[in-house]
């Protein structure tokens, strides 16, 4: 079981702190569509909201289908399901949100502790049948259940991860005709883009089964083109599973769909012979020993406490307080005028003259009326006092930066050249710091310069979802981005050995660990990368590939599906999504302006 710290990351500086109103707790996890976090409901219900990445939520098609995909999951909702209960795939970025079901992966719990007993098996596929009933119920298909999207809750399993669900009725292909899902736990109709069905997610559920009662996949490891070919032309070898179990899981993996046993039946078979286990409530010990006790889940991100503004006092600038520049004599500002003595009254404004019978109520209301504009003519002269003692001082200033600079200041060499003999002092060196010859300011008149659009702000990331590479067309990382002809950025390249992704300029590099490659990162280990080429054996879905183009625009690729463990005997081919910043790096963005 991983550590609270290793399922519970911190927020990183490029993580957003809320997503749809729902303040983000810590980081679950990353993929090629998004990366998921922790959060709660208002009510302290820990949730799951993954957000999709901003350059796929810029493609008008990806939000199509992810709208399309958000409202199918909405109407799932089982005992063994983690429900989707909030989203916005018109958000900025989007996003959803789930139940957050606090326990690992069936992946994780057999890397933990090895090949699950047989009673836990059937525990695991009766609940996840029980799941597909309530998926295939609504006329959804999940089409990529695996070990990594079943998780082990204290009650039993939950399938999560909705995300390339689609309803029944909808084409099998992507964009370019690359099945969907994950290679080792593909039917035969998925991997070679058949017609998916109901009976596509039960013969995942066999392979899943099968994943955790021998510890590894049925159908072997290796590159994902051979373990297709595999399962498509062979039939697998189940004489490694526990005998108990392999009459079920062969009917889950029949080559023909027809033939396959429902997930009705799948739960009927398991309760069956699960018999006196199942009466004497062996589930929750069985559970307990496979998924280890549950890291303590973050408390929610309180609410930020709304800060009164402060009051600020108003600076009073009077003659003594302004300091005085070296050689320059300090202006001299108008005196305010003494103050009255305490005995003497103070000075009443002069009534006009009026009728002698004016009655006293009259007379105050004129008087109170005259002191008022008085008032505001005193305040109104003090304000404009203030206005030209701020003018007078920034003017003295300048002069004196202007005289402790000498003849080797920004005016006499507008070009800031360095051979000028500029006298020794503090302001001296500001004399060869840029090509305005002041810094900070425009041709040295002391006015200040506009800031410039270098390689610190930040360009605005394009998405190109779902590109296809084969040994016939190529990427650009300009537009078009998609090229018929070998004359884009990059190209896949075979032969007897294996295959390549080349490019004639721009620096290729695979990145390792983590995914969710940011700017940062690819700009830095693109930029330091001299070589054009990558060798695709250490490739595999969800790599993440840096690409520097010499305009200075820096790319990034995420692998989907990559087939090329065969070349010469099987097409070669990728898909990928493509991430590309347009200006990224210090020498683009001096091009681009």
């Amino acid at each position: 079981m991983k550590s609270a710290t290793e399922v519970f990351r911190p927020l990183q500086a490029d993580d957003p702190v809320e997503a749809g109103g729902y303040r983000l707790a810590a980081r679950l996890g990353a993929g090629g569509m998004g990366r998921v976090y922790l959060s709660h409901t208002r009510g302290g219900r820990p949730v799951a909201i993954k957000v999709v990445r901003p350059e796929l939520a810029d493609d008008p098609d990806f939000r199509r289908r992810f709208r399309r995909e958000m409202e199918a999951a909405r109407r799932v909702r089982g005992a063994y399901t983690a429900e989707l209960i909030d989203g916005d795939a018109d958000g900025t970025p989007p996003w959803l949100a789930t139940l957050y079901v606090p326990g690992p992966s069936l992946s994780e719990a057999v890397a933990r502790r090895g090949p699950l007993p047989v009673p836990a098996v059937l525990w695991l596929m009766a609940g996840v049948a029980e799941a597909l009933q309530a998926i295939h119920g609504v006329g959804v298909v999940h089409r990529d259940l695996k070990p990594g999207n079943v998780l082990l809750a204290a009650d039993g399993p939950r399938v999560i991860d909705f995300g390339i669900s689609l309803a029944s009725g909808v084409s099998s292909h992507t964009a370019t005709g690359a099945a969907v899902g994950t290679p080792s736990f593909m039917a035969p109709e998925q991997a070679s883009a058949g017609e998916v069905t109901p009976a596509t997610d039960i013969f995942a559920l066999g392979q899943t089964a099968a994943f955790a009662a021998l510890g590894r996949p049925l159908y072997g490891d290796g590159p994902g083109v051979s373990v297709l070919y595999r399962i498509v032309h062979s039939d697998p070898d189940l004489s490694l599973l526990p005998e108990q179990l392999r009459p079920l899981i062969a009917r889950c993996l029949a080559a023909e769909p027809a033939e396959r046993v429902t997930a009705k039946e799948v739960v009927e078979w398991c309760r069956r012979h699960l018999g006196g286990d199942l009466d004497a409530g062996v589930g929750p010990a069985v559970w307990r020993e496979v998924k280890g006790p549950d890291p303590e889940i973050p408390p929610p991100v309180p609410e930020p406490t709304p800060v009164a503004p402060v009051a600020m006092p108003t600076p009073v600038l009077t003659p003594g307080a302004m300091p005085a520049s070296p050689g320059v004599p300090a202006p001299v500002l108008p005196s305010a005028p003494a103050p009255l003595p305490p005995s003497a009254p103070w000075p009443r404004p002069h009534a006009p003259s009026g009728r002698a019978d004016e009655p006293a109520e009259e007379r105050r209301a004129r008087r109170r009326r005259t002191a008022l504009v008085a008032t505001g003519a005193v305040a109104a002269a003090a304000l404009l006092l203030t206005g030209v003692t701020l003018l007078v001082g920034d003017a003295l200033d300048r002069l004196a930066d202007r005289g402790a600079k000498g003849p080797s200041s920004a005016s006499s060499h507008p070009t800031g050249a360095t051979g000028s003999t500029a006298s020794p002092g503090p302001t001296a060196s500001t004399a060869s710091q840029g090509s305005t010859g002041t810094e900070g300011t425009a041709g040295g008149t002391g006015v200040p310069a506009a800031p410039s659009a270098g390689p610190s702000a930040s360009p605005r990331p394009v998405g190109y979802p779902g590109r296809f590479l084969d040994e016939k067309n190529s990427l650009g990382i300009r537009k078009p981005v998609d090229r018929k002809d070998r004359s884009g950025d990059l190209r896949l390249e075979c032969d007897r050995t294996g295959c390549e992704l080349k490019s004639d300029s721009s620096s290729v590099i695979l990145m390792y660990g983590e995914p969710g490659t940011g700017l940062d990162e690819c700009r830095l280990m693109a930029t330091a990368s001299k070589s054009h080429s990558l060798p695709l054996a250490a490739v595999s879905a969800g790599s993440e590939i840096c690409v520097r183009h010499p305009s200075g625009d820096i790319a990034l690729l995420v692998v989907q599906v990559k087939a090329t463990a065969m070349p010469g005997r099987l097409p070669a081919f990728m898909t990928v999504d493509l991430t590309v910043w347009p200006n990224a790096t210090e020498r683009g963005a001096t091009a681009g302006r």
